[in-house]
Parts: structure tokens; sequence; C-alpha cells
């Protein structure tokens, strides 16, 4: 039996050997490698369609800030009267939203298409290559019996045509009743901006959504913002280690995510303990997060305080992380939103491991300066299926990355964040021992506290325990944030008890708990404190066990 939520795709046991055969078919042709590169400036304006739901009122008035703030024709604006459900039937869906949308394309001459007698139509070209899904619009499309013209296949993909709007979207111009199954995504793993791609007709679906108009107002502001000098902050990755049936693909998605943060100077703490984050846990400055695995919206996340960055990009791999956007407190992709997060990713239903985002894709192209739509298009291997991708379409977080001119940084932690990552890039080709080396030299001298912990974090996962000690103590040393210095301490603790010496270790956690006045990190440190005084190689860090 496969483990309840995110289940393993199975290999030769779960597809049909007709999806089987287009997925080989999609991952043969992009085998030929692209070479790595950045994307291109663009005007992604005109490419762009706003549709919203006419029978809400907030959908159009959001429709329209959208529009307004991104620079977007009014007549790029498409009203659908539609229900205002998250979940419709497939029935609905043809009648409201897809039959009326392929209307207006046809109008508007967005799509060229050809008719023959007899044969559903063609489209040949497609002028529009984002869509933006306003909050109001359905969200998912649950499974229909007895369809006309589809095809089931006994397997558990070939069997199911429930999926989300978004992804049914983004092959609008598929006219075809064989609703069942995924369909491959001929721009998984892609290295080029979807303006290069001529003969695409397909399209890069993503929805401004979240439990209220105001967080979407928000998420629209500070993808916008955050553009400007890019999006700088700290990385939290949290695995699982989770070797069970095929599981331990998410784990390695994260651990590669982890490697290409530090190759481009973006400081990272990553864990892969079963547990996630403990309640508590000093989550300060976090800009990107990816963990997984529990059903609900735990550890620090769910502290009222917690805030992420502005433009912040947060994911947790979770099979039903987006099947209502309408709560703040359910699974995960509502709660991460409401918490300040611009952007993340999720499934609306079960999706198998293997068929959701593939996260290091959606991080690396992130990093390489394509749109959120793009890098979440990249990272997700089918279409039609259960996915959705929440944010503005257009945000590049790291598009400024790209620019050879660029301002100087403002004096403050934006400076630090920005100094790491032109060191990391500017020395990346340096061996690992000179590299290290000429970092502390730099990280001293300029007292930057991000770019200190994350070398400590370097020699602590090389098991340099008394030289990451050294690192954590410098560290805390020049942070002035609460957050950064119990962090600091957490991880020199660690070390201490590594190096067989609890005492040391008890006498770092002390010397902070004075200053901590919140009951979940006093908790924190407590169980720190105990687990220290009970054994000198207990884990400074303890985790909620979830049940997974």
């Amino acid at each position: 039996m496969l483990p309840a939520g995110c289940r393993q795709l199975q290999a030769g046991s779960l597809r049909s050997p007709e999806f089987c055969g287009r997925i080989v078919a999609v991952l043969l042709a992009l085998g030929a490698a692209v070479p790595m590169r950045a994307a291109a400036e663009q005007p992604l304006q005109p490419a762009t369609v706003v549709v919203f739901n006419s029978n809400d009122r907030e959908s159009s008035d959001l429709a329209k800030f959208y529009a307004e703030k991104r620079g977007i024709a009014r007549d790029h604006l498409v009203p659908l009267a539609c229900s205002t459900e998250e979940e419709i039937s497939r029935d609905d869906y043809d009648r409201t939203i897809a039959g009326p949308l392929r209307e207006r394309f046809k109008e508007r001459k967005w799509w060229t298409v050809r008719e023959v007698a007899d044969a559903p139509p063609t489209v040949t070209a497609n002028s529009i290559r984002f869509v933006a899904l306003m909050k109001g619009m359905p969200l998912k499309i649950r499974g229909a019996d007895d369809y006309p013209g589809d095809k089931r296949t006994g397997s558990p993909i070939g069997s199911r045509n429930d999926a989300s709007v978004d992804s049914e979207l983004a092959l609008l111009a598929r006219f075809s009743p064989e609703i069942s199954g995924a369909n491959t995504n001929p721009y998984f793993q892609s290295y080029r901006p979807i303006s290069e791609i001529p003969d695409a007709v397909f399209m890069l679906v993503c929805r401004l959504d979240a439990p209220s108009g105001a967080t979407v107002r928000r998420m629209i502001t500070d993808a916008i913002e955050a553009e400007k000098n890019g999006l700088w902050g700290r990385a939290y990755v949290d695995g699982a280690h989770n070797t069970s049936g095929g599981l331990q693909i998410g784990d390695k998605w994260l651990a590669e995510i982890s490697d290409q943060l530090r190759k481009v100077g973006v400081p990272v703490v990553y864990d892969d303990a079963p547990e996630i984050f403990a309640d508590g846990y000093p989550l300060g400055d976090c800009a990107l997060y990816y963990g997984w695995y529990t059903n609900a919206v735990a550890g620090p996340f769910a502290h009222p305080a917690f805030r992420f960055r502005p433009g912040a990009v947060a994911v947790h791999i979770q099979s039903f992380s987006a099947s209502t956007l309408r709560d703040p407190g359910a699974n995960w992709a509502g709660p991460l939103v409401t918490k300040g997060a611009a952007a993340t990713v999720g499934n609306v239903y079960e999706p198998f491991l293997q068929l959701t985002h593939n996260l290091q894709i959606l991080n690396d192209r992130l990093l390489h300066g394509f749109t959120f739509a793009e890098s979440a298009y990249m990272a997700a291997p089918v279409l039609s299926w259960m996915s959705v991708a929440i944010g503005d379409p257009l945000y590049r977080p790291y598009g400024s990355w790209l620019q050879i001119e660029t301002k100087p940084a403002a004096p403050g932690a934006t400076s630090e964040w920005k100094m790491y990552h032109d060191f990391a890039v500017q020395h990346s080709g340096k061996p690992p021992a000179e590299y290290r080396t000429l970092a502390r030299q730099v990280a001293s001298r300029a007292k930057n506290g991000a770019m200190l912990e994350d070398l400590g974090l370097l020699e602590a996962r090389d098991g340099n325990w008394p030289l990451a000690t050294t690192y954590f103590q410098e560290a805390r040393a020049v942070y002035t944030k609460r957050d950064d210095i119990l962090r600091a301490v957490l991880h020199e603790a660690y070390c201490w008890a590594k190096q067989g010496k609890p005492k040391r270790a008890l006498d770092a956690v002390r010397s902070v708990l004075r200053i901590i006045s919140d009951p979940a990190t006093v908790a924190l440190f407590r169980k720190v404190e105990q687990d220290l005084n009970q054994s000198a190689a207990a884990p400074p860090k303890p985790r909620r066990s979830d049940e997974r």
C-alpha cells in the first residue's frame, strides 16, 4: 500500500504504456542539452492576459489592480461569468471557462486557428504566453464519469480526470475530449524563455489567489518591489531523510537546492532530520523556503508573529497543499501566502510525488532570472493534472542579477546579502579550500554575519566542528537581530556537543535564555538544555514529530 499523501509513482506499475512513451519522448528530446542561459529581458505584458470572474466583484477589482500595476492593456482583461465555488464540475469548466475563453482567443485573434471539416480545430499559433487567473476563479475540477469521447485506462493516472483549472487551461489550445490522465509538458526542463519558443501553443497559467483580497494585493506589490533590487534574505531547506519506497527523490531535490544556493552566495540553513523545524525555531529573514512533509502548516510558520521577507518564494511538498486557498490555516499554500510569501506551488488533488513540481528545477530557473511562471512550468513534468502555481506569473525575483550595471546596495542587511552573492559568483571557480580561506578573510573583515554563519554551516556539514564553532561564535558577535543570535547559538551548541563538550554547549544555550520571551522559543531552548543535560550526544535542535 502506498503511503498516504504524495505517494510514490512506482516504476512500471502506475503508468500506462502510452503515458510512458510520451514522457520518454519528451525527455529524450530535452536530452539534447540546451546550454544554461539566463532569461533575456523582454516585454511580457503584450503576451499576458488576466482572467477574472465577473460574478465576483473582488475578482474584477483585483484584475484591474494587477493590470494597472503591471502595465497590462485593458483589452487583455477577460471577464468570465462562472461559479464562485473553488471546486466545479467538468461540465461547468467546459461551459463557463474553457468554451468562452476559446471564443475570446479567436475573437481577439490571439490564436491562429485552422478549421477542418469533421475534425477538431487546430491552433497553429498563439500570441499569449502568460495567463493570470485572479482570486474568485474556480480552482479545481472534480472527476467526471462517462465524459463523451474520453478514454480511460486502468492505471492510477490514466483512470483519473480530476485536475486543477490552471493546469487544464495551460492546454486550452488542445481541442480533445480525452481528458483522463496527464499530458507531458513540452516545457519541462527547458532553459529557454517562453518567448523563444515560437511554435508554443501551450500557456503558462498562474493564479493570484489567497484567503483574502488584501493578501493578493500585497503579493502583487511585493513582487514588483522585490524585482527592483532582487530578492535578498536567507533560505531554509527542510528535508525529511526519507529513504522509503522511492520517496527519497524529495530529499534529493532539497539537497540539490541547498548546493545551488550556496554556489550563488545565498545563505542557507539546510536540515535533513526526519522532523520539521521545531516550534520557536528562529527563521529570521526567510526569503526562500523549501520543505516537506506534513499535512498542515506547522512549526515556526504557524506562529502568529512569523512573516516571510517581502517577495519570498515558499513551497512545502504535500499532496493537497493547495486543495483550498480560502482558509489561512488549511494545508500549506494558503498559510504560506498569508504569512507573507509572494509565490508558491502546490497541488489540488493527489498528484503522485514524481508528477509534482521538481523543486530543484524551480529554484534553479528562478536563480537564473526566469519569471515565476516560466520557472514553475519548467519544473512541472505534466499538464492537465493537479498542480497550481500561485503568484504573479511575471515575477522575476532574481532578474536584477542579470543586469550588468546595478545600483550599489544600501548600507545594512541588504548589502550583506549582496556582498556574499557577489563574492560567490566572482570566486566560484576557485578550489574549495582556497575559496573558503578567502571567504573567511572577506567575511571577517566586513563583519558579515550571514556569510560567517553560512561558512560555519559548510564546515559543520563536513564535520569540521572546531572551525565551525569559531565561525558561529564570530557570527553571533556581529549579529544584532534576536533570531540571528539565537540561531547562531543553536549551531554553536550543536558543534560543542559533537566535540564531546556538553558543558560548553550548555553555557552557550543558557547565555541567551535571558533574552528570550516568546513561549515557543523558550520551550525550544529549555528542551535543548534538558537534552544536553541528559546526553552529551543529544542534538540541540529538537523537532516535533508529525504524522507523515
